[in-house]
């Protein structure tokens, strides 16, 4: 394959059919540049852990072609894999080995990295997600967030050029979800680009630089966070004491959706000018209490893309 230059990760028509004849991931092309936080976006059953799967050599694609840090993918392996951490679907430890123990393995297993400083390197990995204090526990009696944190502790053994991480914050409550959040945003400042896999609007608006929306297994969406904002519709706010008089003017003007909401009316602007619709409105004596442009919500511009809606709490 011919690799993009400037991009940590990127695929070119990436498909996956299952035996079943299920179609989970239908020629997507990720660009992913080096440094961006990029959330990946979609309802449950999207294709997007499939995706993050053949990304890291855990599947084979039934076509097309993926490459991290520049090397294709499955076959550099070997040289890309040692940069990447990566947490896939729930962490998998030993339960009856402490959390302690359970990186002690895994750091083992690293030929890359050296053995006299394993224990600075658990240590230090435990103390960034907050479980230093539980480091002595047995995995069994880890709750569901000490698990995911555990998870995310393995990723970071060593200083990584990627993360990818399928839904991090799963089972983590408020406090837990926002020492993530700043976790994600320390490592993005220190230049390691990250794959946020997520269903959850709150998460991607505050740490992602890019943003990929799946759905149904195809890439319906893929911009910087900004420009997936200025995508929304622009939509014409009108403050009046006459919500009605002020909805049939927009109408007669062709705005297109309509709606009267006292102590006002709305409607998509299109291509008319702001000034136009309000010299339209005191023309008609409309009283104009207020005249504002609101771009749409990353919630209302992902209905529009999926047609399902997202979970919008973090």
């Amino acid at each position: 394959m011919t690799v993009a230059t400037g991009l940590a990760v990127a695929t070119e028509g990436l498909t996956k059919r299952f035996r079943s004849g299920q179609l989970a991931v239908d020629g997507i092309d990720l660009r992913v540049p080096h440094g961006a936080v990029y959330g990946f976006l979609g309802p449950n059953g999207s294709g997007k852990t499939t995706t993050i799967r053949m990304l890291l050599g855990l599947l084979r694609p039934t076509a097309g072609t993926a490459s991290l840090l520049g090397q294709p993918m499955p076959q550099g392996a070997a040289l890309a894999l040692p940069r990447v951490g990566a947490l896939v679907e729930g962490p998998a430890f030993h339960p009856y080995l402490s959390g302690w123990h359970n990186l002690m393995r895994l750091d083992a297993a690293d030929r890359t990295a050296r053995a006299s400083a394993a224990e600075d390197r658990v240590r230090g990995a435990l103390d960034r997600v907050g479980l230093a204090a539980a480091a002595g526990k047995r995995y069994r009696h880890y709750s569901l967030g000490m698990r995911q944190r555990l998870g995310i502790a393995a990723a970071l053994l060593r200083p990584r050029e990627l993360l990818v991480l399928d839904e991090p914050t799963n089972g983590l409550d408020p406090q837990g979800t926002r020492e993530v959040r700043g976790l994600l945003v320390e490592l993005a400042g220190a230049g390691t680009t990250v794959v946020l896999s997520s269903h959850l609007l709150s998460e991607v608006e505050q740490v992602c630089t890019h943003v990929g929306v799946m759905h149904r297994g195809r890439l319906v969406a893929q911009d910087t966070l900004a420009g997936l904002h200025a995508r929304g519709a622009s939509r014409a706010v009108v403050g009046t004491p006459r919500p009605a008089v002020a909805a049939a003017v927009l109408d007669r003007l062709g705005l297109a959706d309509v709606v009267v909401h006292p102590p006002g009316a709305t409607a998509e602007l299109g291509d008319h000018a702001p000034q136009d619709v309000v010299a339209a409105l005191v023309h008609a004596d409309v009283p104009v209490t207020e005249f504002r442009v609101s771009g749409a919500g990353l919630e209302d511009l992902f209905v529009s893309l999926t047609g399902e809606g997202f979970d919008v709490n973090g």
